[in-house]
């Protein structure tokens, strides 16, 4: 039974996050836009100040998935790099260590849009 509970503790704790996006989206006149930049710089500043480590620990892929997790990973590769290469490691940290995540989002983007036409608003 142990075997079950770190995908219990990442499919409820994933789930929290998601429930609290969209209660904000529900409740606020928060555009999703605005509030994927909240989540993204929440992971940030909870990974900076050092709660957010002990949540991935905790939570496993609940944690990293959302966009909270983007923000993790981005903070903690600004962190590596500034150890490894000085200040300079603020710049290009980030980027390095999310630049799989990005590039396989242009890449499915461009893929999405050759096989599917849009369609305008009405």
């Amino acid at each position: 039974m142990n075997g079950f509970l770190p995908y219990l503790y990442a499919f409820v704790s994933g789930g929290f996050l998601c429930v609290i996006a969209q209660i904000l989206i529900d409740k606020t006149k928060l555009t999703p836009a605005r509030i994927l930049v909240i989540y993204v710089c929440t992971g940030v500043l909870l990974t900076g100040i050092g709660l957010y480590e002990p949540f991935v620990n905790f939570a496993g892929a609940g944690a990293t998935t959302p966009l909270t997790g983007f923000g993790y990973s981005i903070a903690k590769g600004v962190r590596e790099a500034v150890d490894k290469d000085g200040l300079i490691g603020a710049l290009s940290g980030g980027l390095t260590a999310t630049s799989a995540g990005i590039s396989a989002a242009i890449i499915f983007g461009i893929i999405a849009s050759v096989i599917f036409s849009s369609k305008p608003k009405r």
